[in-house]
């Protein structure tokens, strides 16, 4: 990936999309740290009673936690994102909306963007209000529109514009990366966020040093190493199923007579399926804790560790993953294309014999990349549970794990493929 870096930064037009892309990361960690009048940040005692939004906050780099201008990060974008796409399913209008090409996409993105915007007032109405009712939080202070009445009224809307702006802002920083600089623009945003929570967290040891310190880095280290490359193995690995071409004369040339395969990967889905499970699991607890409920049964017996917690959460993640496929993969389709272009899988026959097959392999890849998403939400978490990385667990959980790695994967990929573009000289060369 280095190599890449350094072949990247010789070619002119993709090192100013790297500089693009670095200038726009900036601009997004530097309003992280804006702090917006009339808000005190969280102390460290009240915001560890929230486990939803100690995620979020690792998610946007600490921004929730210190209530900056944005706080609310690219949250309210990936679940207006997550909902567009699971209603595309279900509506006809928008799965016709997204068979019509350019333009379908660009329709389906304004949806996605009037959808964020909502949620994002939501979400900041249920933060600040949730926050305003502990006893060191979120505070509206008199000093800004006043702490009474309408006064209060205004103070509470005023902070709930500010940070609705912050999140169409940060949307707005996603896309012109996906437009104009290197790799999908909401994928590095979240992966800026990340980085700089595992950062502040390793300072934080650093800061706290004692007798343990030192093993827990080392243990925290080795196993980082450890699942990034496991991640990674499985990450890029793949079923070919072969396809053969028969010869074809047409006039007088020949076409065919060609042997491929279709690629169909094992973790097909990502880091989807977890981010539906968990968040599933976790509506109900944050629900609970915007009413200020945070010793309930939910709480005691589904609660992140706990075994119910556990085995419900790898069944939803079985249950995505297949659910997810099916929208991903289609066997007909591909059929159907196969059988049109001639061609034809060795040892099954065209038609429905290739679509069932395709179908049963696509369920057994899925069913081991299920499996393989549960070990990892799993994993990690008794790993740096087991170390002591208390504070390490929260950021490099196996969201975060996964998602780290995948945009550093796409980020190569990305970079390799416009080095390839920008070294192909053509045949009139």
């Amino acid at each position: 990936m280095w190599q890449t870096i350094v072949n990247a930064f010789k070619i002119k037009d993709v090192r100013n999309k790297i500089l693009i892309t670095i200038a726009l990361l900036f601009v997004y960690r530097l309003g992280c740290y804006i702090p917006v009048p009339g808000v005190h940040f969280i102390t460290e005692e009240t915001f560890n009673n929230f486990t939803y939004l100690q995620i979020m906050s690792g998610i946007s780099g600490g921004a929730l936690q210190y209530g900056t201008f944005f706080a609310m990060g690219i949250g309210p974008y990936i679940n207006a994102s997550i909902i567009i796409q699971l209603l595309t399913v279900g509506i006809p209008y928008l799965e016709n909306l997204s068979k019509q090409g350019e333009e379908g996409r660009k329709k389906i993105n304004n949806y996605t963007r009037i959808l964020t915007l909502i949620l994002a007032i939501a979400q900041s109405i249920g933060i600040l209000v949730t926050f305003s009712n502990q006893s060191e939080g979120y505070v509206v202070p008199a000093e800004l529109f006043g702490n009474e009445g309408f006064a209060r009224f205004a103070s509470y809307a005023f902070l709930v514009v500010v940070y609705t702006a912050g999140a169409a802002l940060t949307m707005w920083i996603g896309e012109r990366i996906t437009d104009y600089g290197v790799s999908n623009g909401v994928s590095l945003l979240i992966f800026a966020g990340i980085i700089a929570t595992a950062g502040n967290a390793i300072i934080g040891m650093f800061t706290n040093w004692n007798d343990t310190s030192l093993w827990i880095i080392i243990g925290f280290v080795l196993a980082a190493i450890l699942i990034f490359a496991a991640i990674v193995t499985v990450d890029s690995a793949e079923r070919k199923v072969p396809v053969q071409y028969a010869k074809q004369v047409k006039g007088r040339k020949m076409y065919g007579g060609q042997s491929t395969h279709i690629p169909i990967k094992i973790s097909s889905a990502g880091v989807m399926p977890l981010i539906f499970a968990f968040s599933i699991l976790s509506f109900p607890n944050l629900i609970l804790e915007l009413f200020g409920n945070n010793d309930n049964w939910y709480t005691q017996n589904m609660g992140t560790g706990s075994w119910v917690y556990t085995v419900v959460l790898c069944v939803l993640i079985l249950v995505f993953s297949y659910f997810y496929n099916s929208i991903q993969f289609k066997p007909d389709d591909i059929s159907k294309s196969i059988q049109q272009n001639g061609g034809f899988i060795p040892g099954q026959r065209p038609g429905k014999p290739t679509t069932d097959y395709l179908k049963r392999v696509s369920d057994r890849i899925t069913l081991f990349g299920a499996i393989y998403l549960a070990v990892v939400a799993l994993i990690p978490s008794l790993v740096f549970k087991a170390i002591g990385g208390a504070s390490l667990m929260n950021v490099f959980s196996a969201t975060g794990l996964l998602i780290v790695v995948s945009v550093a994967l796409e980020f190569d990929q990305a970079l390799q493929s416009q080095i390839m573009m920008k070294n192909y000289k053509g045949f009139l060369k």
